[in-house]
């Protein structure tokens, strides 16, 4: 029970403190066009794979342990992804690897990611899906990132302008940003 308590507090804490569903990585991709491409690739790639681990965990894990063995079921999930894509990369070259670990690291056990997993097997978990709509559930939830990141460049450079006053500038107007897009967003549902 303790290990679950401490699995639970981290993803809180990773939640509250890199600022709710990857924001702080989209700051990061934000930066530039070559961040926001690698980001997004790197995010995408991670829950497309993510969500077949989804799949496999939902097959191996009952209905009734499905609370506290998913949540662990994916998080060994991801750590095996990250692991590998690590040793992929490293093995491809170290130029390579010296580009993309920094977008590696910062992706694998970003919020978007175990939300993703989270969502597309609440979503499809009961009606017995196949591996396939897993994967467009990854895949689907990768573009949505990209759309997110792309929003996000748009208004960067305007909301750390000069025009904006000092202490508003930077993070907390991203934040409102991102809020009052999301609320346009959630409207069009």
């Amino acid at each position: 029970m303790f290990l679950i308590n401490d699995i639970l507090a981290l993803l809180a804490a990773n939640l509250i403190f890199s600022q709710a569903l990857g924001t702080s990585t989209l700051f990061v991709a934000a930066g530039s066009r070559k961040d926001l491409v690698r980001t997004t690739a790197v995010i995408t790639f991670f829950t497309s794979a993510g969500s077949l681990g989804a799949y496999l965990t939902d097959k191996l894990i009952p209905s009734s342990a499905y609370a506290y063995a998913s949540l662990i079921g994916y998080t060994i999930v991801i750590s095996v992804l990250y692991a590998l894509f690590l040793v992929l990369v490293y093995f491809s070259g170290k130029k390579r690897f010296e580009t993309y670990r920094k977008y590696i690291h910062i992706s694998a056990f970003n919020c978007a990611v175990m939300g993703t997993l989270f969502t597309v097997s609440g979503r499809l978990r009961e009606t017995g899906a196949s591996v396939s709509e897993y994967l467009f559930g990854g895949i689907e939830a990768g573009a949505g990132f990209v759309v997110a990141a792309f929003f996000l460049v748009m208004a960067y450079r305007k909301l750390n302008s000069e025009n904006v006053p000092e202490s508003f500038r930077g993070f907390p107007s991203m934040l409102v940003y991102l809020g009052i897009i999301s609320m346009a967003l959630y409207a069009l549902k």
